[in-house]
């Protein structure tokens, strides 16, 4: 055999193989990827679930001091029902803006019982879920991290090939849906 010929053959079966072995290594890395996606939702469900678990506490240990107050525990629940109840990043990002929004109507409405602020239990619960906020924070940054590392994978040549192949679809961001948690702090002296 020629050695042009073997040159020809290892060319031939070579150029599919390195092809295969090139499309393989994206699409482990797109899993990963979404893997990690996925992980990082996990994370938030675990601190939003703790969310929803100290507020029924919070409102029932406020209850005894504001009891004319319907309205606001009743924002509360409702909000707390819908958010629980999301099925998709979309959704909790709307349900846990609303309820974000009904739980700071409540702290505002706390501000005029000196009492309750003065409650060592509501004290506890109060911190507890100031804490838990900051691991929302936290968890919502880390997953949006990895939905950026996803989505530029999945949107960029040549990935985008092999995604568009294995229907890797682009996965939304956890974003803010309240205008006033976007709005800068304004500081008066």
């Amino acid at each position: 055999m020629s050695p042009l010929l073997i040159i020809l053959m290892l060319v031939l079966l070579g150029g599919p193989a390195l092809f295969i072995i090139f499309a393989i290594g994206i699409y482990n890395a797109l899993i990963r990827l979404r893997n990690q996606v996925e992980n990082a939702w996990s994370q938030i469900d675990v601190q939003l679930k703790r969310r929803h678990d100290l507020i029924p506490n919070l409102v029932e240990t406020a209850k005894g001091y504001m009891k004319h107050e319907r309205d606001t525990f009743e924002a509360i629940t409702k909000a707390r029902s819908q958010a629980m109840g999301a099925n998709n990043v979309n959704d909790a990002s709307k349900a846990e803006g609303a309820l974000g929004e009904a739980l700071s109507k409540f702290m505002l409405v706390v501000e005029n019982y000196p009492e309750l602020k003065a409650n060592q239990n509501f004290l506890a619960l109060q911190e507890e879920l100031t804490s838990t906020e900051n691991k929302i924070s936290f968890a919502r940054q880390s997953y949006n991290d990895q939905v950026l590392f996803y989505n530029n994978k999945t949107q960029m040549f040549p990935s985008n090939i092999v995604a568009g192949m294995f229907k890797f679809v682009k996965r939304d961001f956890f974003e803010i849906e309240i205008a006033a948690e976007r709005e800068v702090p304004k500081v008066s002296f």
